[in-house]
């Protein structure tokens, strides 16, 4: 399998290709490494400041959305050795959490002694909401340039719901594990507003709640937190502004009592429904670029693809989901 010489993405990711030295389109769109230390700096400092005026003044200093990924897990380690801070993580089971990622999060706050909450949304609205990711194109083009469907509702679910946690009990900072390719910089330290927060989560909520009412009311910001305009918090993703070194992240959270699942596919390290959703993105993109030529080609799925497809596939049956339908 090719994987990128430098971020080491693998070729299963949607959109990548690869230079004659290895490189993915993603590195090489980075601005230089003089540069890029700059502004991890700028951004660093930014953060210590909010800590210098933040660290210490409410229950918790932070609300750490952790997955069980490696890089969550990192996050949580850096958060808690390096900053000192006083951290509440929590866990978003979408039902698709690989089991081992499932061990990794008890073994790593244990290990870290962080207060830990878990909350997984109602089994039957997810399943829909899934469904609804899954089969039909109900966001736009736009909403998915960085990630498929069903991922990009997750992560919206997983953001808004830290967020409405933060206004609830009055976190300063919301602290997210995005990796590097993941996160512009630009994003690595961003205080938001009820225009921002309510902008962001429309591109979702509407869409959702068209399939499925008010069903999803509780998994969103509603009113009464966007009244609360003083207790909206920072957005920080702090791998964005930190040295990101893939062999030396490993080291670290195997030290915590990590293990690396075998049941998920290249790209994830926490949740069964990654393939899947990468392998819905890439019919989506072919089908744009049918409609639009000068749009550059992704590389058609491979066979290593199509297998973790279909143990994903088989991962989705055994999770009891069998009145989901996916076209193959």
């Amino acid at each position: 399998m090719k994987i990128c010489a430098n971020c080491v993405i693998s070729e299963l990711y949607p959109g990548v290709h690869f230079d004659e030295k290895g490189v993915c389109n993603f590195c090489r769109a980075h601005k230089s490494k003089r540069e890029e230390q700059k502004g991890r700096q700028k951004y660093e400092k930014q953060f210590l400041t909010l800590l210098e005026r933040l660290k210490g003044r409410h229950s918790y200093d932070c609300l750490v959305a952790y997955s069980g990924g490696k890089d969550s897990t990192y996050t949580l380690y850096q958060l808690k050795n390096k900053y000192k801070l006083n951290i509440l993580a929590l866990t978003y089971d979408n039902w698709f959490q690989s089991e081992q990622a499932a061990r990794n999060i008890r073994a790593v706050v244990k290990h870290l002694h962080v207060d830990h909450l878990t909350f997984s949304p109602n089994y039957n609205v997810f399943k829909k909401i899934v469904r609804a990711a899954a089969s039909e194109d109900i966001y736009s083009v736009k909403a998915l340039e960085r990630a498929s469907s069903i991922c990009t509702t997750c992560i919206s679910l997983i953001r808004f719901m830290c967020f409405r946690l933060a206004i609830e009990k009055e976190i300063p900072l919301v602290i997210f594990g995005m990796s590097p390719g993941q996160a512009p910089i630009v994003t690595s330290v961003v205080k938001m507003n009820p225009g921002m927060v309510r902008k962001m989560q429309d591109i979702v909520y509407r869409p959702l709640h068209k399939h499925l009412g008010d069903s999803i009311r509780p998994l969103f910001l509603e009113e009464s937190h966007f009244r609360k305009t003083e207790s909206f918090p920072y957005s920080i993703n702090p791998l964005a502004f930190s040295e990101y070194r893939e062999d030396e992240i490993l080291d670290i959270v195997k030290g915590l009592g990590w293990v690396k699942p075998v049941d998920t596919d290249p790209n994830s390290t926490n949740c069964l429904l990654n393939a899947l959703a990468n392998h819905l993105l890439r019919e989506v993109t072919s089908r744009t670029e049918k409609a639009t030529p000068t749009v550059p080609i992704v590389p058609q799925e491979v066979p290593v693809a199509k297998a973790v497809m279909l143990q994903t596939r088989h991962a989705v049956t055994r999770k009891n989901l069998g009145e989901m339908s996916f076209s193959p």
